[in-house]
C-alpha cells in the first residue's frame, strides 16, 4: 500500500520520509517540472545540494543508480528508476525577483521558494532543488536554454530515501516560458508503506 498525494498547481507540500522508503514522482499531464528539496529530519542545517551532488557523481546529468547529496556530502537518496533521463540540477527554485527580472510580473505571483518555505515552515533565501522533469540545454559555448520538458503524461522517476528526511516538493508555477511547457498542471506523489520516523 502507498500514500498519495496530489500536489496542485503552482504549490508546494512538506512530505515526511524514512530511510528505505522509495517516494515515486509522476508527472499526471506531461510536461511539468518538480522541485524536489529535502532536508534532514530534526536537521534542517543538512539539506539537499545539486551543487554536492554535481561534484560527487562528477556530472550534470543524474543517471538510474546516482545519489542525490546533502550539502554535508552525505547520500540522502538514490535514483532507482527512471522514465524521462533529463531533469535540471542548475537553476535555483523561482521566486517573485526572477519573475520581475524576466518578466516584470513578480509581484503576488506563486513560485516555488515561497511554496516550499511555507511548506516547510521556513525562511531560506535561496534554495537550490532538484528540477525533475526540467529541459536544460547546455550549448557548446556555454550557454542555456530552457527547452520543454521530456516528460509525458505519466512519466516517472522513483528514489531511494537513503536517510530520514522531510521532503519539499512544488509543482512549479512558471508558465511564461517553455519551463512547464507553458502551462503549469498538478503532479502526484506516492510513498511507499512503511512507519514513518520523521513528523511533517
Amino acid at each position: 500500500m502507498e500514500q498519495e498525494y496530489i500536489i496542485s498547481p503552482c504549490s508546494g507540500k512538506c512530505i515526511p520520509i524514512s530511510a528505505g522508503q522509495t517516494v515515486t514522482i509522476i508527472d499526471t499531464a506531461g510536461g511539468q517540472v518538480v522541485d524536489f528539496f529535502a532536508e534532514a529530519c530534526g536537521h534542517p542545517e543538512e539539506f539537499l545540494s545539486p551543487g554536492v551532488t554535481i561534484d560527487c557523481n562528477e556530472s550534470l546529468r543524474l543517471a538510474v543508480g546516482d545519489y542525490v547529496y546533502s550539502n554535508l556530502y552525505r547520500p540522502m537518496f538514490q535514483v532507482i528508476y527512471d522514465e524521462v533521463g533529463e531533469h535540471d540540477l542548475l537553476h535555483p527554485c523561482c521566486r517573485p525577483e526572477m519573475y520581475d527580472f524576466f518578466y516584470h510580473n513578480g509581484e503576488g505571483h506563486p513560485n516555488c521558494l515561497d511554496n516550499i518555505n511555507r511548506s516547510l515552515g521556513e525562511k531560506r533565501p535561496i534554495i537550490q532543488p532538484i528540477n525533475i522533469f526540467m529541459h536544460t540545454k547546455i550549448n557548446p559555448d556555454g550557454s542555456l536554454s530552457v527547452e520543454p520538458p521530456l516528460s509525458k503524461a505519466g512519466d516517472k522517476i522513483i528514489l531511494k530515501a537513503k536517510m530520514d528526511a522531510r521532503l519539499g516538493i512544488a509543482a512549479c508555477s512558471v508558465s511564461e516560458s517553455s519551463c512547464n511547457s507553458g502551462n503549469c498542471t498538478p503532479i502526484r506523489v506516492l510513498i511507499d508503506s512503511q512507519d514513518m520516523r520523521c513528523p511533517e
